[in-house]
């Protein structure tokens, strides 16, 4: 059995192609995982053929394609693979293979080496409406996440023909991130992610809100949403159901999110007053404008080309401190748990650890995440933060990737989490 892996760089992933036209998805997934650093080998079925042929598979794997047990019998593939994977990736998985996995089929290399396998699974889910809301297909999901594997909600959209709803593979972006946060995860005692996160309903905000000043300026930070994002698929691969509110994030939704996109603080700030009490924790990732317009301007703010030393004066007001408002109206009750977040430079009011223990005290959160970003950190890949409770004290650190941190944040959130779900 292969050594545990929490990262796409080194691992050996296999991935696995259901008999469905959304297999050609499925080949930038390949490219996003080898360009990862993933050695990864392809296992379709023998029907998936019918939609992208095994040339395919090899050019981009770099690994010869086999659908048989009987293949390769020599090294005994069937058992091999599987032992040797430190991920699994199943996508499109069909209605059939569903089926085939609840049921403990192995009738071809792709199904044995499923039932071998320790790594963790991620299956994708691509069919019509009608086969996805199928009570049989409905129990097989149901079953095979009871078993620890991660089974995604299929995106909705347009379908083959003209037919549109739940049943589409989300895109290869968004499933590589949730590859990302399925090796990086916490694991059971027999090696599949630790769904600690089932039954609970989380709100997490992301991205930069912006604040118009005109109809074409605005004023706005650095912040790509990758940190909230990176937080979402982790969440959602331990067993969350996930809310993410989008402060003008260019990414794509993760599968299975409820996205909320809004643009302002005051529209985040309504967003969330709406949802915080139907969810078991509000993680406040984003990073929300202090100041917007006073009054914003109807029409472009002109310059003066007659005088080049003019320059327009700009009001400015405080938003909404969206942070302590949530903390002050939640009261002493226990839902939900809250997490903030705090991006810190140095300077006259002493270092940045300083001043995030003090907002951490100010604020009241259960939790706040603090990252210095005086060298900078936004639109990087990684990020290294410490966790401070509501007394300023620290009780972990996470350096490394934004998934690996994400996991460290829910690890943390999770001794919070109120005794009883809010929908109980």
């Amino acid at each position: 059995m292969s050594s545990v892996l929490r990262t796409l760089d080194g691992a050996r992933v296999l991935v696995g192609v259901g008999g469905g036209i959304a297999a050609y998805k499925t080949a930038h997934l390949v490219r996003g995982l080898v360009g990862a650093g993933a050695d990864v080998r392809v296992l379709p079925t023998a029907s998936s053929l019918q939609f992208v042929g095994a040339a395919t598979w090899e050019a981009l794997s770099h690994h010869r394609v086999l659908t048989s047990v009987f293949e390769d019998v020599e090294e005994v593939a069937h058992v091999r693979y599987g032992q040797e994977a430190d991920l699994v990736v199943l996508a499109p998985a069909t209605a059939d293979l569903l089926a085939r996995m609840r049921g403990g089929r192995a009738d071809d290399l792709l199904t044995a080496s499923l039932l071998v396998t320790r790594a963790p699974v991620v299956v994708a889910p691509a069919m019509h409406t009608e086969m996805w809301e199928h009570p049989s297909t409905i129990e097989n999901v149901r079953v095979l996440r009871e078993r620890g594997v991660t089974v995604l909600d299929p995106a909705v959209g347009r379908l083959t023909g003209p037919d549109s709803g739940p049943g589409r593979l989300p895109e290869p972006e968004a499933l590589l991130e949730s590859a990302r946060a399925a090796i990086a995860a916490p694991r059971d005692e027999h090696g599949a992610v630790l769904r600690d996160l089932a039954g609970r309903e989380l709100l997490i905000t992301a991205g930069g809100t912006r604040e118009d000043l005109d109809p074409v300026r605005f004023l706005a930070n650095h912040s790509s949403g990758r940190q909230g994002w990176a937080l979402a698929h982790a969440a959602l691969v331990r067993g969350a159901r996930v809310r993410v509110a989008a402060a003008s994030v260019d990414l794509e939704t993760p599968p299975g999110a409820r996205r909320l996109d809004v643009r302002s603080a005051a529209e985040l700030a309504e967003t969330v007053a709406e949802h915080r009490g139907q969810v078991d924790a509000l993680v406040m990732a984003a990073a929300v404008a202090d100041f917007t317009a006073a009054d914003r301007s109807p029409e472009k703010i002109k310059k003066d080309d007659g005088d080049e030393d003019s320059v327009p004066s700009i009001d400015l007001r405080r938003t909404e401190d969206i942070l302590r408002h949530s903390v002050l109206d939640r009261g002493g009750a226990s839902h939900p748990a809250i997490v903030g977040f705090a991006a810190e430079t140095g300077g006259n009011g002493g270092s940045a650890l300083d001043l995030a223990r003090a907002k951490a005290r100010r604020k009241g959160a259960d939790l706040l995440v603090f990252n210095d970003v005086t060298a900078g950190v936004f639109g990087s890949s990684d990020n290294a933060v410490r966790i401070l409770d509501r007394e300023g004290q620290e009780v972990a650190e996470a350096a490394g990737s934004k998934t690996a941190v994400a996991h460290a944040v829910l690890d943390e959130l999770a001794g919070h989490l109120p005794d009883v779900p809010w929908s109980a």
